[in-house]
């Protein structure tokens, strides 16, 4: 017994320095400001010790500080309160506790709660409300209207979550469509944790919704993520002009966001399109070679997204690479020859591209058109 409470305690001091050291510097996550806006890395959807999580609300915003968030809201179950014998129901000291941290750190910390009730219409987060005990009602629909009243925006979370949808297809009900109506809508999670739904994804396009990307998170951060192997969590990209909450606001009203998912971007291409432009850079490397021509493509990619490229259309003359992947914050060699010996390649070169991870609808990637000078001479034998 003595041994293990002596484990115990070295793993509970060691948890602690890991997190501290964790803490005690900022990890940037490098995705370009672009169309004007800065891009704010987001999550909307945190637990603490006030609902079912297990962390103390003040270390919320140095976690999102540590990785790189500029923005989160902290979301702790309206209905659910399994702590509620140990720590009071009130929905408001989240944030109260929190805040201090939050301002200390830069972090824009917004007040939020989670409406949780089962399907339909089950788990929505409220975000952007002014009194958070003031949604603890008896009817769902009356805390729809008190969110309403507060000028709070609604996000459904969740919505293929297996234990509210056994087979982990979204669906969507005639109450989904009350909230909507409401005009408190503002969006769906396409993505929870490591759950990407593409029925929802397509809702979001269909519908004009905001497509949101969160966490989820209960536990400390470093116990879900592999922080240290380089994994990231998931986080809502959102285009502001700052990062007021009012800024916020009014991106996420008006559909200004990309989900950040593994080593995917889920969005608009009108965001994702230069996102990669402003990522990417490359020109040609002239060599000179006996048969064939050939030259080298340089590509350089200064952000954390790997991209992986698929080859469309190009000229018939030259040949491409048929897929290539453009690694994060690196630059890498790519050989181009023409078709045939003894041809020389001195022209201006299209080849289209499809970028797989940069998803504007399930399984769609935007189409990148590469434009570069090519001068070069095969030797002579």
């Amino acid at each position: 017994m003595v041994k293990f409470q002596q484990l115990l305690t070295l793993f509970l001091i060691l948890a602690f320095v890991s997190i501290s050291a964790q803490l005690g510097q900022r990890k940037e996550i490098r995705i370009p400001d672009v169309n004007g806006y800065k891009t704010l890395k987001c999550d909307f959807h945190i637990h603490t010790v006030f609902s079912d999580g297990n962390v103390w609300p003040d270390l919320r915003p140095e976690e999102a500080w540590s990785e790189g968030l500029d923005a989160i809201a902290l979301t702790d179950h309206i209905e659910y309160q399994p702590k509620k014998n140990d720590i009071p129901t009130n929905l408001n000291r989240p944030y109260e506790i929190a805040k201090p941290a939050a301002d200390k750190a830069g972090i824009t910390l917004i007040r939020g709660a989670e409406i949780t009730r089962g399907m339909p219409p089950g788990h929505m987060n409220l975000i952007f409300v002014k009194d958070a005990n003031a949604l603890i009602k008896e009817d769902w629909k009356e805390t729809i209207a008190e969110a309403k009243k507060q000028g709070a925006l609604l996000f459904w979370n969740h919505p293929g979550w297996k234990a509210q949808q056994p087979d982990g297809i979204a669906k969507w009900y005639p109450e989904h469509t009350y909230v909507l109506e409401q005009g408190i809508m503002m969006g769906i999670e396409v993505v929870n944790d490591r759950d990407y739904y593409p029925e929802v994804h397509n809702w979001c396009n269909e519908k004009k919704l905001t497509l949101m990307g969160d966490t989820d998170i209960h536990s400390p951060i470093m116990f879900v993520y592999n922080l240290q192997a380089g994994e990231h969590r998931t986080v809502t990209l959102v285009f502001a002009k700052d990062n007021s909450e009012e800024a916020i606001k009014d991106a996420l009203i008006n559909r200004r966001t990309v989900v950040y998912y593994k080593n995917q971007l889920i969005g608009d291409e009108s965001f994702l399109a230069p996102i990669f432009e402003k990522s990417v850079s490359f020109k040609s490397v002239k060599v000179n070679t006996t048969g064939k021509a050939t030259c080298y493509l340089r590509v350089s990619n200064d952000s954390d997204v790997p991209y992986t490229l698929e080859l469309k259309s190009s000229n018939n003359k030259i040949i491409f690479p048929q897929t290539f992947v453009i690694p994060a914050n690196r630059t890498v060699l790519y050989p181009v020859r023409a078709a045939e010996e003894n041809i020389s390649l001195s022209e201006n070169v299209k080849a289209e591209y499809e970028v797989k991870n940069l998803l504007t609808a399930p399984g769609k990637g935007i189409i990148i058109a590469f434009n570069f000078d090519i001068e070069v001479t095969p030797k002579k034998k």
